[in-house]
């Protein structure tokens, strides 16, 4: 089953040219909060005047105008500033808010007008420029800012996939499951429901969750899908932006600037905040153990009739994806290639051949893990980027891959759907790095999975090795951490949809461009964080150089999302065992309170690169790196010689600083760094044996 809530944009209409240029739409809400701040932050800060158009004559463009009004007006009061630096004007087609009662509208007139909010009634928009908004009349109205407030806009992409479409919303049945495909469900402002036709409003989309969640599982489950039936009229409480509301109740209006509608206010501050509360808190999720009838059923009849004809499942090649499944994936997919490929998946044969470039070594690594996100495109492009990450920490261009795929049971069109979209994910990363997919192996597992095989080549002289760090270099790191923390969360329903969204945009990015630059500013030394996190990688190439390292956690960039879910104890499966080599902290006494410091243990996927950089070309390739695409490229530390001053061990090859506990104060011991075994275990065997010159 598959469930569409995608939310709308606002309408912008065919004679609205520049409203996609000079506009601020408010949907997305997270791309309108960034952006209303930078307006408060430019009204606050230039003596010049702000004019500000609204565009969209409903409830919520009447509120949002009205709410910031307040609010400047608030800001500029409290800072003595005379509050005509702002101006507003709302404009709209038709009347305003014509789906309320008529004492709502004229209430809304009436404040607006007491508020110096001019309001431009039954004139739409024909364009948009940088100055100015020009109407359908002729009319131009002076404005530096057009904040987009219109009704839904229908999105293309549902029409282009083949859905029915009504008005090119998804047209559902009054079960909320889709006219034209079985199985596809959706509600909401993207859905229109047969024989219920609702305003495109929250109230109503909200209503929809209980009978949607219901029938997902009756059509996963085989039973008869019930009926939804909408309620007709709603209670609006609507904000006149002073913390005072009007109720509107069909034809019933009443509040605005009285004690009426401070209550009224009250009301609905209780109500939105609880709301958002809900978003905020997510009810612990345990997991069930559920009767295996249960899970069998959920899979659906036609795949229990299909499971039921090959009661066992075997294992060996018995358990290989089926000739034609494999047959009919690699027909749909676009098989990237490379000319060192000189035996491929073009004329497959029993393995893949490969040549290495004249004056080149080849570079061979692998890499497997099970998927953690519910979408295998996605999973398929993180798995691809995690794999190729170590040819690329060591300046090696990746040449081929051979795939190593496992596809949960099922009935064929599963399976093969599956498998499609997760190598889809992948070759659209190895065709936009130039890496061929050369072959691989695929079968059915318990859950979806896959891994690479990485064949890579590098001109010996440019290997960037764990080993090859010098005193006296700058740590530079291209991307944030902390996705261990945040899938963790988002396992239990913490992790805030935005975080994880730029968690994966991250973990998507190819590492390539960055491997090439580094190189060319003089790395001696890089590595990929994944696993065993920032510290267990940067101690990999302290012991690998003989060499001690400042780690500084304020300098670290850190994903959105990850120190809150830390703060909520979520930590990763794999976290404690790389907490083990909190030994190789120097002072971990003084920096373990340190709300980052967590994060130095964090298990990253296709995470960054690591790399040490001479000191005088450092700025130049940080600055390189931003400018092609790594924006949180930072530095985060330093290499020295010396183990640090505070070392009562000689594995304590970290100094992590932070803005109380900096380096310089106690600085480098005069005790060299020497080779140490410092294994990530907890027996006693990893234990090194006490050293005289620390007891």
């Amino acid at each position: 089953a598959l469930s569409i809530d995608m939310g709308i944009p606002p309408a912008v209409g065919e004679m609205s040219q520049g409203a996609s240029n000079f506009t601020i739409p408010v949907k997305p809400i997270y791309g309108f909060g960034a952006r209303w701040e930078a307006l408060l932050k430019r009204v606050m800060t230039t003596s010049t005047q702000t004019r500000i158009v609204v565009v969209g004559g409903g409830a919520g463009g009447v509120e949002l105008a009205l709410a910031m009004q307040h609010r400047l007006h608030t800001e500029l009061k409290a800072t003595g500033q005379p509050l005509d630096r702002a101006t507003f004007t709302l404009v709209t087609r038709g009347k305003l808010m014509p789906t309320h009662a008529g004492a709502t509208r004229t209430t809304f007139l009436d404040i607006c007008a007491s508020r110096g909010v001019l309001i431009i009634e039954e004139d739409g928009v024909k364009n948009v420029s940088k100055a100015s908004v020009q109407l359908a009349s002729g009319r131009e109205v002076p404005a530096d800012e057009c904040i987009w407030c219109t009704q839904a806009a229908p999105q293309a992409w549902p029409g282009d996939a083949g859905l029915e479409t009504d008005g090119g919303f998804i047209k559902v049945s009054a079960a909320l499951e889709s006219t034209s495909h079985s199985g596809v469900f959706a509600a909401g402002d993207i859905a229109s429901v047969v024989g219920h036709p609702r305003p495109k409003a929250g109230v109503f989309a909200v209503r929809q969750g209980p009978p949607l969640a219901d029938n997902l599982r009756r059509y996963l489950l085989g039973e008869p899908l019930l009926d939804f039936t909408p309620q007709n009229n709603f209670l609006g409480l609507i904000s006149t932006g002073s913390k005072h509301a009007v109720a509107s109740w069909g034809s019933v209006s009443f509040g605005g600037a009285s004690t009426a509608g401070a209550l009224l206010w009250a009301w609905k501050d209780r109500i939105d905040k609880k709301w958002m509360e809900m978003y905020k808190v997510m009810p612990e999720m345990k997991t069930p153990v559920p009767d295996i009838a249960e899970v069998a059923l959920a899979s659906g009849p036609a795949t229990i009739a299909a499971l039921r004809a090959v009661p066992m499942r075997c294992g060996g090649c018995g358990a290989k994806v089926g000739a034609s499944v494999l047959s009919r994936v690699m027909a749909r997919l676009t098989i990237p290639t490379h000319p060192s490929v000189e035996v491929g998946l073009d004329q497959p044969d029993d393995a893949a051949v490969i040549s290495v470039p004249p004056g080149m070594v080849a570079i061979q690594t692998v890499d497997f893990f099970r998927s953690f996100v519910d979408d295998p495109y996605i999973f398929g492009q993180v798995a691809v980027v995690h794999a190729l990450g170590d040819c690329w920490a060591m300046g090696a261009e990746p040449h081929a891959v051979l795939a190593i795929a496992q596809v949960p049971y099922g009935i064929e069109s599963q399976v093969e759907e599956s498998l499609y979209q997760m190598m889809a994910g992948a070759n659209s990363v190895l065709a936009e790095v130039g890496c061929a997919l050369a072959g691989g192996h695929s079968c059915e597992g318990a859950e979806l999975a896959l891994g690479f095989a990485v064949h890579g080549a590098c001109e010996r002289s440019k290997l960037m090795k764990k080993g090859g760090m010098k005193a006296g270099q700058v740590l530079i790191l291209t991307k944030p951490i902390g996705t261990g923390t945040l899938f963790a969360a988002d396992m239990r329903a913490k992790a805030q949809g935005r975080w994880v969204t730029a968690a994966l945009d991250s973990m998507r990015k190819p590492s390539g461009v960055a491997s090439e630059l580094m190189v060319a500013h003089g790395a001696t030394s890089c590595t990929d964080v994944t696993g065993f996190g920032l510290l267990g990688h940067l101690v990999e190439m302290c012991k690998g150089s003989h060499l001690a390292a400042v780690l500084d956690l304020d300098a670290l960039p850190v994903l959105d999302g990850a120190q809150e879910c830390l703060s909520l104890g979520i930590t990763s499966s794999l976290q404690p065992a790389n907490v083990r080599l909190s030994r190789a902290v120097a002072n971990q006494e003084e920096v373990s309170g340190h709300p980052r410091y967590p994060l130095i243990y964090d298990p990253q996927t296709a995470g960054g690169l690591l790399a040490a950089v001479p000191r005088d070309k450092a700025e130049a390739c940080i600055e390189a790196l931003r400018k092609a695409g790594y924006p949180a490229t930072c530095s985060i530390g330093e290499t020295f010689a010396h183990l640090p001053a505070v070392a009562t061990a000689p594995e304590q090859l970290v100094y992590v600083q932070d803005a109380k506990h900096q380096f310089s104060a106690t600085g480098e011991s005069k005790e060299l760094v020497r080779p140490v075994t410092l294994n990530n275990c907890a027996s006693g065997a990893c234990d090194l044996p006490p050293n005289p010159r620390f007891t």
